[in-house]
C-alpha cells in the first residue's frame, strides 16, 4: 500500500521551496515586507514537498497497528516504511532500531531512562540543554569547553581513562553547535569513547538538516534529532541506534502498543510481556503525520543532494561572516576559531547594544526574524561571552556601553530554504542599525523587547 508523493522539482542552485516564503509582515516604519525567517536553528520552516506529501496522505489517515480496515493497514504500512526511510537516511546498521519520539529532548530523555545501572555519563558544558540535562539519575561528569577539536578529544580521553569505577559509560556530544554552528570531531570522539569501553550518542539536531549522516561511518552508538529542525515541524523526533540497552530497559511509557501480552494473575495482579522492538518505547497511538513528515523531509534532502546543499549553504555562511566582519562593533562568537568548519548558525554581539533590543529592531524595522538570548545553552554562551553566570540576560537589562560585555547574544541561522535576498537584507540591516541606530523606541513587555507605542 502506498500514497503518491510530491515530486522533487527544485534545483539545488536555488533555495528549496518552503512554506511562508511569501508571508508579508508589517514594519513599524510603515508598509510591509516579505518575512525573512533566519531562525532555522530553533525551527526550520516546513518544506513545501513535506506539506504536499502530508496533504496527499491526510484523506487516508487511519489508526496505526490497531485496525484491520484498509486505511488502518495503509497507515501502518506508511508508518513502518517511514521507519525504514529514516534508517536509510541515517545509514543505520542492520541491527539498529529507529524509535520515534517527540523531539531530540524526548529522545535523549528516553536514552537516559535506558542507561544500565551505575552508568557514568560524560558531557561537555557546551551542549544544548536537551543533551546537558537529561542524565539526572546517572553519575554525570561535566567537561569544560574545549578550544580546539583536538582538545575535545584529549579532554574526553583523560576523563574516560580516569573514571572510577571503570564500568559502563556514555558520552553525549553535539554534531554541530546550536550557538556557533561549529562542527565537532564526532568520529574522533566516537573512537576515543570506544577505546575506553564507553558508548556515544550524537545530538544531531543541528547537524542532520545541514549535512549527510551515517551512523555506521561515524561509528556512533545512537543518533537523536528532531523533525521540526529538519523541515518537518509536526512534533516528532528520532532516536536511532543500538538495540540492547533499549531492549533491556523498562518501557519509556507504559501502555498499549508497548505491550505484547497482558494477563491477570491469580493473586489479582497483572503480568505484562513487553515488545523487544522499537515499539517497546512507542506506547500510545503514534504521531503518524509527524513520522511521515520526517520521512518526507529525509527523502527531499537526499534527492536534492547534500553535496550541492552544503555548497550553497557555505556560500551563505561566507556572505554573512564577511558582512559582519565589516562592522567593527560586531563580535562573532566561536569556540574553535574562524577557520573551523560550520553550518549556517552564527551568534554575535554588538558593542553598545542590548542584544534583545537589536533583535527586536531587526524584526520591527526590517522584517527579519532572528533569535536573541542564551539559546538553551547557557553554560556555553556564558563561557563565550565571558559574563557572570548570575547575569539574567533579559531583554530589560540596561543597554551595554561601548566596549562592555553583552548579557546575551544574537543568533542568525539559515539553511536549504533560505533565499540569498534574506541573507543580503540581514547583512545590510546590521550595518545600518550599527551606523544609524534604531528608528524606533523599544520597551520590555513580558520579558520581550517590543516597539514602544
Amino acid at each position: 500500500m502506498s500514497v503518491s508523493t510530491a515530486a522533487a522539482d527544485q534545483t539545488v542552485c536555488t533555495p528549496l521551496p518552503v512554506l511562508g516564503r511569501d508571508v508579508l509582515v508589517p514594519l513599524v516604519t510603515g508598509g510591509e515586507v516579505a518575512y525573512a525567517a533566519l531562525d532555522y536553528a530553533a525551527s526550520a520552516p516546513a518544506l513545501q514537498r513535506v506539506w504536499d506529501d502530508v496533504a496527499a496522505y491526510a484523506p487516508y489517515y487511519g489508526s496505526v497497528h490497531r485496525g484491520a480496515g484498509y486505511l488502518s493497514q495503509l497507515s501502518t504500512d506508511l508508518f513502518e516504511n517511514s521507519r525504514a526511510t529514516v534508517a536509510e537516511f541515517l545509514g543505520c546498521r542492520d541491527d539498529d532500531q529507529v524509535v520515534f519520539t517527540r523531539s531530540t529532548t524526548d529522545s535523549l530523555n528516553l536514552l537516559a531512562a535506558a542507561l544500565p545501572a551505575d552508568c557514568q555519563v560524560f558531557v561537555f558544558e557546551t551542549e544544548h540543554h536537551a543533551s546537558l540535562l537529561p542524565w539526572r539519575d546517572a553519575r554525570v561528569n561535566f567537561l569544560n569547553a574545549p578550544r580546539t577539536p583536538a582538545q575535545a578529544v584529549e579532554t574526553l580521553e583523560r576523563a574516560l581513562a580516569a573514571r572510577d569505577p571503570y564500568g559502563p559509560a556514555l558520552v553525549c556530544v553535539t554534531g554541530a553547535s546550536n550557538v556557533t554552528g561549529e562542527l565537532w570531531p564526532v568520529k574522533e570522539l566516537a573512537a576515543a569513547a570506544h577505546a575506553h569501553g564507553a558508548r556515544i550518542v550524537l545530538d544531531a539536531a543541528q547537524l542532520a538538516p545541514h549535512h549527510p549522516l551515517d551512523i555506521a561511518e561515524l561509528d556512533v552508538d545512537w543518533v537523536a534529532f528532531s523533525g521540526h529542525k529538519l523541515y518537518a515541524p509536526f512534533g516528532s523526533g528520532v532516536l536511532a541506534g543500538r538495540a540492547d540497552w533499549l531492549r533491556s530497559a523498562e518501557p519509556y511509557l507504559a501502555g498499549g502498543g508497548a505491550s505484547r501480552k497482558v494477563s491477570r494473575r491469580g493473586d489479582g495482579g497483572v503480568d505484562v510481556e513487553w515488545h523487544t522492538t522499537a515499539a517497546r518505547h512507542e506506547a500510545g497511538s503514534p504521531n503518524v503525520i509527524g513520522v511521515y513528515a520526517i520521512a518526507s523531509a529525509c527523502k527531499a534532502l537526499t534527492e536534492a543532494g547534500f553535496d550541492s546543499l552544503v555548497e550553497r549553504e557555505q556560500r551563505l555562511v561566507a556572505k554573512v561572516r564577511e558582512g559582519l566582519a565589516e562592522v567593527d562593533a560586531v563580535r562573532v562568537l566561536s569556540l574553535f576559531g574562524d577557520d573551523a568548519p560550520r553550518v549556517g548558525v552564527i551568534s554575535f554581539v554588538v558593542d553598545g547594544w542590548n542584544s534583545s533590543h537589536f533583535a527586536a529592531a531587526l524584526s520591527a524595522e526590517y522584517g527579519i526574524g532572528v533569535r536573541d538570548g542564551l539559546f538553551c545553552a547557557h553554560p556555553l554562551v556564558r563561557t563565550l561571552l565571558g559574563s557572570d553566570p548570575q547575569d539574567p540576560g533579559e531583554c530589560g537589562a540596561p543597554e551595554a556601553e561601548p566596549g562592555e560585555r553583552s548579557l546575551n547574544a544574537i543568533r542568525v541561522s539559515f539553511g536549504a530554504g533560505t533565499p540569498d535576498e534574506h541573507v543580503e537584507r540581514f547583512v545590510g540591516a546590521v550595518k545600518e542599525l550599527v551606523r544609524d541606530g534604531a528608528k524606533w523606541n523599544y520597551r520590555t513587555e513580558e520579558g520581550r523587547c517590543v516597539p514602544a507605542v
